[in-house]
C-alpha cells in the first residue's frame, strides 16, 4: 500500500543523512520514478524535503527536522530483521517488506553494512523445493480474510480422499513441521476445524463478514490429534541412514546394533503417508517391532509386487 510505502520512507529519512532514489526505489521493489512521486507526496504533507545532485547526491530530510531516535539496540535490529526475513520468504508481501524498510530506517547509516551483513548470516527459509504452486495465492487470500473478519469457501480434499466443499470463518494461520494450516470455524460443519492449506482449492474470498467466535486455540492445536494416534516403532536400520533417522527421532533414541546397522525407536503414526515413508527407505532398513505394524509393511510389499509383476 501506498501509505505505508510514504511512512516507512518518512523513517528511514529521519534516521540517514541522505539517501538516494535508486536506493529506495531497489528497498520498496518500485521504480525510482515512484520514489520522486513518494518524495513530491511527502513534501506537499508539510516535511521539508531537499534534495541534492550529482552521483553523491539524494534525498534528505532537513536537519532542523530531524529527532533523536534511540528505541533498540543493534542487537535487537538484526533480531527483527531476521524474523521479518523468515515471514518475507514464506508470505511475500508490500507489508514486510515496508516493515523491514521501516526497522532498517532505525539503524545509524555508518551501521547499516554491518546489520545488513549481520542479519543475512541466518536464515529461515520455510519454502519448499518442490510444491503446491497455488500455495502463496492462498496465503495472501487468507490474510485479507483474516485482517476483514471475511468468510471464505474452498473444495477441501480429506486424508481419506473425500472431497467436500467448505464455507469457514478463518481464525489464524499456523505453519507446522514445514506444512500451512488454518483454524477456523467450519459453517458447513456448525464446529471448529483445522485445515490443511495444501490440501485445500478453489479458494474463494466471500463478501460476507463475521463477527469473531470466542475459543480456545489451544483446542485446535495442529499436534493434538496427531500425538493421540503416534506408535513407538523400533527400526534396523543401516549406518547410511542415521542422519535421516536423526533428524526423524533425535540421536538419543537410536543406538548401536552392531555390523553397521543401529536401532532406532521412532514415534510413528498408522496412515499411509508413514506406511510410505518407511517403504521409501528401501532394503537399509527394517521393522522389527510391533508385528501388526511389520505385518501391514510386508503386505503393502507385497500388493507392491503385484503391480510391478502383473502379466501383460
Amino acid at each position: 500500500m501506498k501509505i505505508d510505502r510514504l511512512i516507512s520512507i518518512i523513517m528511514l529519512l529521519l534516521e540517514r543523512k541522505q539517501i538516494s532514489a535508486t536506493k529506495l526505489a531497489e528497498m520498496f521493489e518500485v521504480t525510482p520514478r515512484t520514489i520522486y512521486r513518494d518524495v513530491e507526496t511527502i513534501s506537499l504533507s508539510g516535511i521539508p524535503i531537499v534534495a541534492y545532485p550529482g552521483v553523491n547526491g539524494g534525498i534528505s530530510i532537513m536537519e532542523e527536522y530531524k529527532i533523536e531516535k534511540k528505541l533498540f539496540t543493534i542487537s535487537d535490529i538484526t533480531s527483527l530483521l531476521i524474523g521479518l526475513g523468515s515471514i518475507h520468504s514464506t508470505m511475500t508481501s508490500e507489508e514486510v517488506l515496508n516493515t523491514m524498510a521501516k526497522v532498517k530506517g532505525m539503524v545509524p547509516a555508518d551501521h547499516i553494512k554491518n546489520i545488513e551483513l549481520k542479519s543475512k548470516q541466518i536464515t529461515v527459509d520455510h519454502t519448499p523445493w518442490i510444491g503446491n504452486r497455488n500455495l502463496n495465492i492462498n496465503l495472501e487470500e487468507i490474510k485479507i480474510a483474516l485482517s476483514e473478519n471475511k468468510l471464505i469457501s474452498f473444495k477441501y480434499y480429506a486424508q481419506n480422499g473425500i472431497k467436500s466443499q467448505r464455507k469457514i470463518e478463518p481464525y489464524r494461520l499456523v505453519l507446522k513441521n514445514s506444512s500451512w494450516y488454518l483454524q477456523g470455524y467450519c459453517t458447513t460443519r456448525d464446529d471448529f476445524r483445522v485445515f490443511k492449506l495444501s490440501r485445500i482449492s478453489s479458494l474463494e474470498l466471500l463478501e460476507e463478514t463475521f463477527i469473531s467466535r470466542e475459543f480456545n486455540y489451544k483446542t485446535l492445536e495442529v499436534s493434538t490429534d496427531i500425538e493421540k494416534k503416534k506408535v513407538p516403532i523400533k527400526l534396523l536400520i543401516d549406518e547410511s541412514l542415521l542422519d535421516t533417522m536423526i533428524e526423524f527421532c533425535g540421536m538419543e533414541n537410536i543406538e548401536p546394533f552392531g555390523n553397521n546397522k543401529f536401532i532406532a525407536s521412532f514415534p510413528f503414526i498408522e496412515d499411509d503417508f508413514s506406511y510410505s515413508m518407511i517403504l521409501r527407505l528401501g532394503d537399509k532398513c527394517e521393522c522389527l517391532e510391533p508385528e501388526n505394524i511389520r505385518l501391514e509393511i510386508i503386505k503393502r510389499v507385497e500388493n507392491l509386487l503385484k503391480v510391478y509383476k502383473k502379466e501383460e
